[in-house]
């Protein structure tokens, strides 16, 4: 019996693993997904913040090319999926983001990121806190100032996931509800996967896309295996009942006492507040402390909120990379890909992904975009890839938070 055959073979069924997969099919060759729950893992946690300015970082003036060029894309991205998917709406919405101090420190730190942000030729709009009050009531009196950052936008990455597999159905993208258990390698190539239930895939390329679990996949070189790690991130979810509304009009964020916090309205009155980071290998536990800190920095940023019911609570695990950037890209085994590594970006960097992905695949070019991205910057596996979670169950689905 011959194993079934497909020219890309996407083990992963998270938002990165289905918009290459969907890409790639648009670009006519025949693709299959291995994942046991396609559109679950990060983006059931993930607030969905495309906050590619204010998420801005010293040392990371690469990676914000990339983030300023999916964010561009995003617009368009989201046109075609409606369509792809047969009319579904994603919560893409274009309402900006305001970052506020609390304190002096905090303010100081705000304003160190205003001066790179303009270094970098970046757009936003230095407030005193009662500017920031009027724009957004709700916050606290203390509030000391703020940034205006009209074009830091959202989107609700649940849908989005879900118009992603409705898209690859209709696009003609095979799905395997199952796990990949190991790398098949014929003749110094990447050939296949084999499932769980000793299933064998075949297919003429290989693309890796599991989140932090990338570095799990049995029988892929030590050499190729992708450095990334879990990166713990706990988030709550409340509801803003209609006597509340509106809550608040924008994604609002702050650092209190160290600690970024968010909060991100959704259209249907949903309100995300995120994220704790915490290295804890491949712990997903909510606990108590992670819901009490991040209703604590909540509730200094905007007092109204404790009156408002918790509707759900969830942990997930971003995947780290070493330079906090994704791997896109082919790597030194042939046939083997990696769409990887995303970190605090994935949502965000969901458009162009698809984009240098199904580039890749069909034409073996790397696009120039994503150079400074390909898997060969970095020499060898990280020491994170080897260490193993507490479930002996084998995990090749993709779980984070972006």
């Amino acid at each position: 019996m011959h194993p079934r055959t497909s020219d890309v073979l996407v083990v992963g069924g998270g938002i990165i693993g289905l918009v290459t997969a969907w890409r790639t099919a648009q670009r006519g060759l025949r693709v299959a997904v291995v994942d046991p729950e396609p559109g679950g893992g990060a983006a059931q946690v993930a607030a969905g913040m495309l906050a590619a300015v204010t998420e801005l970082h010293y040392g990371e003036e690469t990676l914000l090319g990339l983030n300023l060029e999916s964010a561009r894309r995003y617009p368009r991205f989201v046109a075609e999926l409606r369509e792809a998917s047969g009319g579904m709406d994603v919560g893409h919405r274009s309402c900006g983001t305001l970052a506020v101090a609390l304190d002096a420190d905090d303010r100081a730190h705000l304003r160190e990121l205003h001066a790179l942000q303009q270094r970098s030729g970046l757009e936003s709009q230095w407030l005193t806190g009662r500017e920031c009050r009027r724009l957004e009531p709700m916050l606290a009196p203390g509030v000391r100032g703020g940034l205006r950052v009209d074009g830091d936008h959202q989107v609700d990455p649940r849908r989005l996931t879900a118009a992603l597999v409705a898209a690859c159905e209709r696009s003609g993208v095979t799905v395997h509800r199952a796990w990949a258990e190991r790398l098949v390698v014929s003749r110094e190539r990447a050939a296949g996967v084999v499932l769980d239930d000793g299933t064998e895939l075949a297919a003429g390329q290989v693309v890796l896309a599991a989140g932090s679990l990338s570095g799990r996949l049995g029988g892929v070189p030590d050499e190729v295996l992708p450095p990334v790690r879990p990166v713990k991130g706990q988030v709550l979810r409340l509801s803003v009942p209609p006597a509340y509304a509106p809550f608040l009009s924008r994604t609002v964020r702050a650092v209190v006492r160290g600690s970024h916090v968010y909060l991100v309205p959704r259209e249907n009155g949903e309100l995300v507040v995120g994220a704790t980071s915490e290295e804890l290998g491949w712990d997903t536990t909510v606990t108590a402390g992670g819901v009490y800190e991040l209703l604590r920095d909540a509730h200094e940023l905007v007092p109204g909120i404790t009156e408002l019911p918790l509707t759900e609570t969830r942990a997930g695990l971003r995947p780290g990379s070493p330079d906090n950037a994704p791997l896109l890209g082919p790597t030194a085994l042939p046939g083997l890909h990696l769409a990887t590594g995303h970190y605090r970006n994935g949502v965000l960097l969901t458009p162009v992904t698809g984009d240098v992905m199904a580039t890749v695949l069909t034409t073996g070019e790397l696009p120039e975009e994503a150079r400074a991205f390909a898997p060969a910057r970095f020499g060898s596996a990280s020491p994170a890839t080897s260490a193993s979670p507490a479930s002996s169950s084998p995990s090749l689905s993709p779980a984070g938070v972006s």
